[in-house]
């Protein structure tokens, strides 16, 4: 993965709405929700969703399908793991790496 396509999708999550978009997604699965589920679940206004959608769709986290006058929302799945991936890429020098004490404590948080 490429530095930029990182930068981009951590952007993407690195807002409360949105982050509390795409986990909901992820929660759905596959299948995701259509634009006003995802609406009224999190009681957002229309335009608001609009932009996250919009924002979590470019960074490339969401994938959008028409179903006749719905919009729906699913995770790309594959994206999300290429950068979980990309994140633990060189996780300390390839020797395993077990949390514990209080650094295990700081990712319960």
């Amino acid at each position: 993965m490429k530095i930029q396509t990182a930068v981009a999708r951590l952007s993407a999550l690195a807002q409360e709405t949105r982050l509390l978009i795409f986990r909901l997604l992820v929660q759905k699965g596959p299948e995701g929700l259509c634009a006003g589920d995802i609406q009224a679940r999190l009681k957002l206004a229309p335009a608001t969703l609009s932009f996250h959608l919009k924002e979590l769709t470019q960074s490339g986290l969401l994938k959008a399908r028409q179903d006749g006058r719905f919009i729906y929302y699913a995770p790309d799945f594959k994206a999300m793991n290429a950068l979980i991936a990309y994140l633990g890429e060189n996780c300390c020098s390839g020797a395993g790496c077990e949390i514990t004490g209080a650094a295990a404590e700081d990712a319960k948080a």
